[in-house]
């Protein structure tokens, strides 16, 4: 469903250029959870970032469902990534004077779902990651690993094909960690899951990036 073939990113820097990426060539399957491994600096997150439409690539071609994005244009990204993926950072983002359902149904507010429709959707995904019961409170007053949950449950109530999470685990402690890595195996069952990780993870394909 997802292709990266000779996909290539370069930044300017001074008088020179830093190749943050050089020829990635990876296939995805619909249903499955890969982690992306590597040291510091490799182009990790540049590559996520590029999988899901935040950076564009310098050179080469990101294929989605056997459709070629070259010739995408500003509102192909804005709908690839309204539609088709959620994200999950390793600071959360969430929104700390708003509730836990709040935050949810904000990833639908540019989907032109009406609000019970939202609220609907956002307590079933809420459930999902084990949290029907919590929609009330303000982050706050959440445990790391309970605000990594609504995060995740933010990814997935717009009902996404692919879930992209960088560094997830990062905040948490280990036991949390595996909590948080249960939630995205089982999601992986019916969606694509891509992460970037530093540690090995017996449960996921894995992909080592070198730096260049």
């Amino acid at each position: 469903m997802l292709e990266l073939k000779g996909i290539t990113k370069d930044y300017p820097a001074g008088d020179g250029t830093v190749h943050a990426l050089k020829g990635i060539d990876l296939k995805f399957r619909k249903s499955e959870f890969v982690s992306i491994l590597g040291p510091s600096g490799c182009g990790k997150t540049t590559m996520l970032n590029i999988i899901g439409g935040l950076d564009q690539y310098t050179d080469g071609d990101l294929i989605i469902n056997g459709i070629s994005t070259k010739n995408y244009k500003d509102r192909d990204w804005d709908s690839y990534r309204n539609h088709s993926v959620g994200f999950v950072f390793q600071s959360y983002n969430l929104i700390s004077h708003q509730s836990v359902l709040q935050n949810v149904e904000l990833a639908l507010s540019l989907s032109g779902v009406s609000k019970s429709e939202r609220r609907k959707r956002a307590i079933k995904a809420l459930e999902e990651v084990g949290l029907g019961t919590q929609i009330n409170k303000k982050p706050n007053e959440m445990s790391g690993g309970q605000m990594q949950r609504v995060a995740i449950a933010r990814a997935i109530v717009n009902d996404p094909d692919i879930i992209l999470a960088d560094e997830p685990t990062g905040a948490l402690d280990s036991d949390t960690g595996i909590q948080v890595m249960n939630i995205l195996k089982e999601i992986s069952k019916k969606r694509l899951v891509v992460m970037v990780t530093h540690t090995r993870m017996s449960s996921t394909r894995q992909k080592f990036l070198a730096c260049a």
